[in-house]
């Protein structure tokens, strides 16, 4: 039997080890979701679903307890990070847009837009892939704009967890630790200038921000 190459155990890892793990320490969270009785798009009203950066070993798994079933879009960078991510997002049922704001950007919209059109869900760290840290990118809230979408947005506490010494400070929530998720439903309006967007998305940041 030819001995595996040292590339294939990360791609082990990232596609079974890693959403294993994850699986195991989000059933063990305590989860408490705000406002109780939120009112979620319709099954077949397309939106974008977001969470910051830093709130992923949470967020990409909550997504799926919201709608497990909906055909969902993760947007991941095309770093070496993004590429480990993504191989543990197949296994949690997500179909994948690659790219960011500064690396295929033009594909990456068009692509976001075209799974909006037709009634799908995208999900999306709208702080990454590099920050700034707890800052809405302008061009989430363009697509939001123009698509005409609700962005639901999900700050996630917790009561005790690992935090990285990365630029998102990126948590790992202890196991059975308590992890609250605040939901609010932005109505992105329309916008005649680039100043308002971007008056709009740095009001935004501002409020849902972590402290």
């Amino acid at each position: 039997m030819a001995r595996p190459t040292h590339m294939a155990l990360p791609a082990i890892i990232s596609s079974r080890v890693l959403p294993a793990a994850l699986r195991l320490l989000y059933r063990s969270l305590r989860l408490s979701v705000r406002p109780r009785g939120f009112s979620l798009p319709a099954p077949d009203e397309s939106c974008i679903f977001a969470f910051w950066h830093g709130d992923m070993a949470v967020g990409w798994l909550f997504v799926r307890r919201l709608w497990p079933d909906r055909d969902a879009s993760a947007v991941v960078s095309l770093s070496e990070d993004g590429s480990i991510l993504s191989l543990a997002l197949k296994r949690f049922g997500f179909r994948l847009i690659r790219g960011s704001s500064s690396k295929g950007g033009s594909e990456v919209r068009a692509a976001m837009q075209g799974a909006l059109q037709r009634g799908n869900l995208v999900v999306l760290t709208p702080d990454g892939p590099r920050g700034p840290l707890h800052r809405f990118k302008y061009g989430t809230i363009r697509i939001a704009s123009e698509s005409g979408v609700p962005i639901i947005f999900a700050r996630i506490g917790f009561t005790g967890g690992w935090q990285l010494k990365s630029w998102d400070r990126f948590i790992i929530p202890h196991p059975f630790s308590k992890v609250t998720l605040e939901l609010h439903r932005l109505d992105v309006p329309r916008f005649d200038s680039e100043e308002k967007l971007r008056t709009y998305s740095e009001l935004l940041s501002d409020r849902l921000g972590h402290a």
